[in-house]
């Protein structure tokens, strides 16, 4: 309560800067923009990078120009109330005058609307070429893949987008990597979501492929951004429409495999802007076939016998998954130098898995044992959550001189239902498992432009989590009733941690085109963890020998960018250092027993995982193309992995034989990789894209963790992802494409590769306020084959897993409202919780998968 009445009181003293805060520097004289957007007459299409000059409608003295953003913006702020004459010029076009453009104390802000644009005689009788943003687009600090122009991803949700983003690979269970790499932070508007802490591939399900503008891709961030992610960031910028008046979309798919919709309202008058979105996503009930063997054979020690059993188990699941996802975003400038802005997001998503098994038990030293069983499982699992923030943003008189001061709350409920039944061997069991997060943040970041040479930015901030996980566990007999409460495995564990951090960034543009970026970011994590037993039924943390822990560490990180352009091309080279705090499900040391033959187990003594990058990187435009090479090099210490180890225990007087997995850090790593995309039009109508990363895995388990290693030596793994599409004529839009990752290894074995491959068709009508449009994944396969394999000494264990890919599904969208475009404050900062090993997939069922 505490924290909220914080944040409200920030809210409550931002707000009341309309009264105190005047222009930058002080005073109180008032100030507003004129704003507009520069159309062709002909082609009624915006028109980026056209100068704008702005002068006093009687006067001969330039007051200041500007040149139009890539979607035919232009703004002039810090403009008293007055009348005013805008002159637009361009080559092959004729000169523009706008005059009488009229400002006052009562309405200090005027939007001239679409100003149209029309060509010189000469320019007519040219053939006229319209430029757009491509698909893929190379910035100095980041990739960006821009999904609003991708036709295949309409009916599928943000992982289906993801699999499509260079460097970026998806694997069967929804589980994100970056270069290979798992410890990815991934953000959605700049910010994090709570419930991606816990859950990060469920929420991705729940984004409908048609709320998604671009995907950043950051695989070296500077020390401006938190240490946290080894592999880098993973932004998805949501759409928003930034025009004056009421505007609106929707748009959905229904198809054999899933189903989704999106709403949108955009209202934006003057200062104020109010944004609403919402979207779902709903999957059809799909039936995954299993097949589990898993051999155990360890030598007698002490009192425990020799053991040489195979459990080999035949099972299907049916799967069925759910989601929503909607946000309000309010924003109001009160004048050109202070603005307040603030978005509320609610997320609510879940599954159902219902599985049946027949379970064989071969015992090699006493075939008297051997028993054939069947079993029953059912699991009810729900998240949700919001995620509440507001950002004050105040620009000084100087040019490029900006304050921002920002605060979030982020809640998210996690809960799992899950029902056991065996007719023989394993224990029957229901549960109950209940986890809250929340997370307070508040930062403030500087900018200030020192000279033309250099700008200095820097900034701190503290992030505070308080996390509670509550398992609540019930023996039960072969049909599910006399419920006893299991004492050893009900437990309560809180868990806290506290960041704090400071940077500064200096970056220098020198001339022959060179630019540099060189960072330096400190961070405390101070973390406690408590666990305990809620009912005092029994002890169960004694009698588990858990106790309280705390953990306190300090981490320097420097970061280093050279750039050097020739023309269009340049080279890039980077240095990068990353941290990877372990989150609570890393962290936990009470032993999940849902899957009594496959448990886990977290360690509170884990430490947090570091890597140092080295990438080399060159992009170039050859005419219509566009080609990115690059090379790197990574170590990374503190290698964070789960370790498999066969087990025999006692519960209730069955004597079950498994394994279980407990997180640890299990040594080092040292990958070369390279990486290259490209995009060509060999012919106007057609695009070819192509992107291929490969890397290698060289671990060097250390201590006890070399006894375990079965995969010690080097191994080359891969993503390749390849499309073309082509645009014909009457607003037809036709595309194909495919990728393929190899299986992600681990010190003991392999996870499942995966790849897919998919078509679309869309035609756009109504000025292309309109579409329609149908595609289809994997149409000549039903089903996808993943397989695991993973082996320690004293066991081996196999999966195999049949889930159906093939779909066809009818995609939509409409655009509505009467616009005229604007150029509101650019969000540039905010709250931007770029840490946390996130969990991705640990106990879900299959993944939803494509349309």
């Amino acid at each position: 309560m505490k924290r909220l009445l914080i944040l409200v009181t920030i809210f409550c003293s931002v707000l009341s800067a309309k009264a105190q805060l005047g222009v930058g520097g002080g005073g109180s004289s008032i100030v507003g923009k004129v704003s507009g957007t520069i159309v062709d007459s002909l082609t009624r299409q915006s028109m980026p990078y056209v100068p704008v000059s702005i002068y006093r409608s009687s006067g001969k003295s330039l007051i200041n120009g500007v040149i139009t953003d890539d979607k035919g913006n232009f703004k002039f702020d810090g403009l008293h109330p007055g009348t005013y004459r805008l002159e637009i010029s361009f080559m092959g076009y004729k000169k523009k005058t706008v005059d009488q453009v009229t400002t006052t104390d009562s309405k200090p802000d005027k939007n001239v609307g679409p100003v149209s644009f029309s060509p010189s005689a000469k320019a007519l009788k040219e053939v006229a070429i319209t430029g757009t943003a491509g698909l893929v687009e190379n910035k100095i600090d980041k990739i960006v893949y821009n999904a609003e122009k991708d036709l295949t991803a309409a009916g599928g949700n943000a992982t289906d987008v993801l699999q499509k983003v260079p460097l970026v690979a998806v694997d069967i269970n929804g589980n994100v990597s970056l270069r290979g790499d798992q410890n990815v932070r991934v953000l959605i508007n700049g910010k994090p979501s709570g419930a991606t802490s816990a859950s990060l591939s469920d929420v991705l399900k729940t984004i409908p492929a048609d709320q998604i503008k671009s995907i950043e891709v950051i695989t070296s961030p500077s020390a401006k951004y938190d240490a946290e992610g080894t592999a880098g960031i993973i932004n998805i910028i949501t759409k928003q429409k930034n025009v004056s008046g009421i505007s609106g979309s929707v748009s959905g798919g229904v198809g054999t495999r899933q189903n989704n919709g999106n709403i949108n309202l955009n209202y934006n008058k003057n200062r104020f802007r109010l944004g609403i979105n919402a979207g779902g996503n709903l999957t059809w009930p799909q039936t995954s076939l299993t097949t589990f063997d898993q051999h155990i054979n360890t030598a007698a020690t002490g009192t425990q016998p020799a053991i040489d059993i195979e459990n080999l188990n035949r099972s299907s699941s049916n799967i069925k998954r759910h989601g929503a996802i909607g946000s309000v975003t309010m924003g109001y400038d009160f004048n050109a130098f202070n603005s307040l802005n603030s978005t509320f997001r609610l997320n609510d998503g879940g599954f159902n898995i219902h599985g049946l098994g027949t379970y064989k038990q071969t015992n090699f030293n006493d075939p008297s044992k051997n028993q054939v069983y069947t079993g029953n499982t059912m699991s009810h699992n729900h998240f949700g959550g919001f995620d509440w923030n507001i950002d004050y943003t105040h620009k000084f008189k100087k040019e490029g001189e900006e304050l921002d001061i920002s605060g979030q709350w982020s809640h998210s409920v996690i809960t799992t239902d899950y029902t056991n039944l065996f007719t023989a061997v394993n224990p029957s069991q229901t549960g109950d498992n209940n986890g809250k997060n929340n997370e307070y943040t508040l930062q403030a970041d500087y900018t200030v432009p020192v000279s033309k040479v250099l700008k200095v930015e820097a900034g701190g901030k503290t992030i505070q989590r308080r996390i509670n996980s509550v398992y609540d566990i019930f023996d039960t007999d072969n049909s599910g009733a006399n419920a006893v409460r299991d004492s050893l495995n009900s437990n309560l564990y809180d868990y806290t941690q506290n960041v704090y951090a400071g940077y500064a960034v200096l970056t220098f543009t020198l001339p022959k085109s060179y630019s540099i970026l060189a960072g330096s970011r400190f961070e405390e994590t101070r973390i406690t963890g408590n666990p305990q037993d809620p009912f005092q039924n029994a002890n169960s943390a004694l009698f588990q020998n858990l106790q309280p822990f705390s953990s306190n560490y300090s981490t320097y990180i420097p970061s280093l960018t050279i750039q050097k352009a020739f023309g269009n091309n340049t080279v890039k080279l980077t240095y990068s250092k990353r941290i990877q705090r372990p989150s609570l499900q890393f962290l936990n040391p009470f032993i999940n027993r849902s899957n009594i033959q496959s448990q886990s187990v977290g360690n509170p003594n884990l430490g947090p995982e570091t890597s140092q990058t080295i990438e080399l990187n060159y992009n170039a435009f050859v005419k219509t193309s566009v080609l990115n090479f690059s090379v790197y090099y990574k170590n990374t210490k503190n290698l964070i992995e789960g370790i498999a180890k066969p087990i025999t225990e006692v519960i209730r007087g069955d004597t079950v034989q498994g394994t279980r997995t407990e997180f640890s850090n299990v040594g080092s790593n040292n990958s070369f990789g390279a990486s290259f995309f490209g995009s060509i039009n060999p012919i106007k109508i057609l695009t070819i894209r192509g992107s291929i990363n490969a890397f290698t895995y060289s671990p060097a388990p250390s201590g006890l963790f070399a006894s375990s290693a079965s995969s010690t030596g080097t191994y080359l793994q891969y993503t390749a992802f390849g499309s073309a599409s082509i645009t014909l004529q009457s607003g037809f839009i036709a595309e194909a494409f495919g990728f393929t990752n190899s299986p992600r290894r681990t010190i003991q074995g392999t996870n499942p590769a995966f790849g897919i491959y998919a078509f679309g068709v869309r035609k756009q009508f109504l000025n292309k306020k309109a579409s329609i449009g149908i595609n289809t994944v994997q149409p000549f396969s039903k089903n996808k084959y993943f397989n695991q394999n993973i082996s320690s000494p004293g066991f081996t264990q196999t999966s195999s897993t049949a889930f159906p890919f093939r779909s066809v599904g009818i995609t939509f969208s409409y655009s509505f409202g009467k616009l005229s475009f604007s150029n509101p404050q650019e969000k540039k900062k905010g709250v931007n919780n770029d840490d946390l090993k996130q969990g991705g997939d640990q106990q879900q069922g299959p993944p939803s998968g494509g349309r």
